[in-house]
């Protein structure tokens, strides 16, 4: 048992160092990306090989755009074994915080949601590492990304399949990038190709992201057609039509309904036997049929005798291969923002060995004044910290004794002497008491002696003793009482001062901290800006550590306050109770002790 928990240990370790392994030190950072093949990410059943799939940088997932060479050039993606995958960057915005990758995943697991891939950024010099050809398989005879750019769309795949006319524009505000808009005016042509070819054996899929904003009579989104062969996909109303003819025999699935106004995935597969219709990658529609060979020419957003579409289209694919009902799925899936197929760990860099090192960037630029502030700051936090610790354990003990003294107090026989739980003071105890954290940690609780309401009740007792001697048979005047009063009063104030004693620590770490990080900040970059005037070197190189250092000593000081307010204000709040604990018990024992003086005195 042993040696096998050790084999497995060792496995253990071989296959985290596997993943941990840097891939190359020119790197200056990673990022690990999660495959979600699980019903929480992409919900699929098979392995698929060698699929593209979309990463989306922006600022909720990655913070270090200007970490980045340009256009993202030095971007690299690696399976977990150091292998290069295929990728290509179709859009780069560093600006505004955004990007679009492509990823060729050399197998996405269905079910499996463990997976992951890293990629490695950060190196100036790196030379442009995107291969848009080698990001797809070779069952991938078409991509249209569009480019708001460029009017005449361009193939991504290595079968150059561009268009041959485009009568749609550019539109910048796609669903992935740019898109085609199709104003009823036209569509675009792409010559017939034989990577285009259909053959029965093999299947055809086409998949793109469709949106309109009004019902249409009969417009095309897809006419792919040789001869008596056509594969059609059009917009009837609001419904989505599939319609595939053989030597002029056709077949047309049902409408699927389209929402207006919405961005929807959309595919149709061209089986041996079958026309299937996929709506948001699930299944719409289906109906047999029979695949003969055709060599097509294709058109977008028309048909061959118009019948224009008045709508928008992204991300057009289309396979010389019919693509499964888990391709589809993840298609839809991994390219819509509404799924989290992918998942982004924390960015990682090489200086700190699998960790951030950006505190340690920080730490290096802070000036001798940020050192002064940050030190100042450290003191305080020790002392507020102190505070708090011993503060709270005498509170503890104190609440702890205050019960077990009240419970014997209020159980006392109603003939009982008023004074019988009061006992006299040790030497050891005198000395204790002056610190109420040593006599909460190492006095003796025998009898309550950590108990603010027993001290109260100890110089209660002791008044009525030093005035009449006993408290059996004696008579107590209102002058008596009065003198008794301010005893307990005088006992309840003292008590209260010990309670409250160094909370001011604690309000002074609370309003001077944030202050004192501020001024440190201040004086930073003060420096920093005198430091780029005198060189004239003004760049955000040159900036950024100095003004990143400075604000460490803002943070140094809400460090301190921040823990320091909640400390305060829940040690206020117990302070405040034991407080009224002394006050109430102060009037019910000045009316218990007239009380049986009265009732003894009438007695006797």
């Amino acid at each position: 048992m042993r040696i096998r928990r050790f084999l497995c240990g060792l496995v253990f370790l071989a296959v985290q160092n596997s993943a941990l392994a840097w891939w190359n030190d020119a790197w200056s950072s990673r990022k690990p990306i999660a495959l979600d093949g699980g019903v929480t990410g992409a919900d699929v059943q098979e392995t698929l090989a060698e699929f593209p799939v979309l990463v989306r940088l922006h600022a909720g997932n990655f913070a270090y755009f200007l970490d980045l060479a340009e256009n993202g050039r030095d971007i690299r993606f690696m399976a977990d074994d150091k292998t290069p995958l295929k990728h290509h960057v179709e859009k780069f915005d560093a600006i505004n915080e955004m990007a679009l990758v492509w990823v060729k995943a050399p197998q996405f697991r269905g079910g499996i949601s463990t997976d992951s891939i890293w990629m490695y950024y950060g190196n100036a010099e790196a030379p442009d590492g995107g291969d848009a050809n080698g990001t797809y398989d070779v069952h991938q005879a078409l991509v249209l990304h569009f480019d708001e750019t460029d009017p005449m769309p361009k193939d991504a795949t290595a079968y150059g399949n561009h268009a041959a006319d485009s009568k749609a524009a550019p539109e910048p505000a796609g669903w992935i990038g740019a898109a085609a808009q199709f104003t009823g005016a036209g569509g675009i042509a792409i010559n017939a190709n034989p990577a285009l070819q259909l053959s029965p054996d093999k299947g055809w899929t086409f998949s793109a992201w469709l949106k309109i904003d009004q019902a249409q009579s009969n417009a095309y989104v897809l006419h792919a057609a040789e001869g008596e062969n056509a594969l059609e996909l059009s917009v009837r109303d609001t419904g989505l039509v599939a319609k595939y003819a053989n030597n002029g025999q056709g077949v047309e699935t049902s409408p699927a309904p389209l929402q207006l106004g919405k961005w929807q995935h959309i595919a149709v597969v061209l089986r041996t036997d079958k026309l299937e219709l996929y709506l948001d990658g699930n299944k719409a529609g289906e109906s047999p049929a029979s695949a003969g060979p055709m060599n097509p020419m294709v058109t977008l957003g028309a048909g061959a005798a118009g019948d224009s579409l008045i709508g928008f289209l992204d991300e057009v694919q289309i396979a010389n291969t019919a693509r499964s009902a888990d391709w589809i799925k993840l298609l839809a899936r991994s390219q819509s923002a509404d799924f989290n197929v992918l998942g982004f760990g924390q960015d990682e860099s090489k200086q700190g060995a699998g960790g951030p090192n950006y505190f340690v960037i920080i730490l290096q630029s802070l000036t001798v004044d940020g050192w002064v502030v940050i030190a100042l700051c450290g003191v305080m936090f020790v002392i507020s910290a102190l505070v708090m610790v011993t503060k709270g354990l005498a509170i503890s003990r104190a609440n702890k004794d205050n019960r077990a003294f009240l419970d014997q107090y209020r159980n006392m026989d109603a003939s009982a002497d008023p004074g019988a739980l009061d006992q006299e003071e040790t030497e050891e105890e005198k000395e204790l008491s002056e610190s109420e954290f040593l006599a909460a940690v190492v006095g003796k609780h025998d009898h309550f002696q950590s108990s603010p309401v027993y001290h109260v009740y100890h110089a209660g007792v002791q008044e009525l003793k030093k005035r009449f001697g006993t408290l059996a048979n004696q008579p107590l005047t209102d002058e008596a009482l009065n003198v008794l009063r301010a005893r307990l009063d005088a006992a309840v104030v003292r008590e209260g001062q010990k309670l409250n004693r160094n909370m001011v620590l604690l309000t002074i770490a609370i309003s001077g901290g944030p202050f004192l990080g501020l001024l440190g900040t201040v004086l930073g970059v003060m420096i920093t800006f005198a430091v780029i005037a005198a060189t004239g070197d003004v760049n955000i190189n040159s900036i950024a550590p100095g003004i990143s250092g400075a604000l460490l000593a803002t943070v140094a000081g809400l460090a301190v306050a921040i823990p320091a307010l909640f400390g305060y204000n829940y040690l206020l709040t117990q302070i405040k109770d034991l407080t009224a604990e002394m006050r109430v018990f102060t009037d019910e024992f000045l009316a218990m002790v007239s009380e049986r003086l009265a009732e003894r005195h009438r007695g006797g």
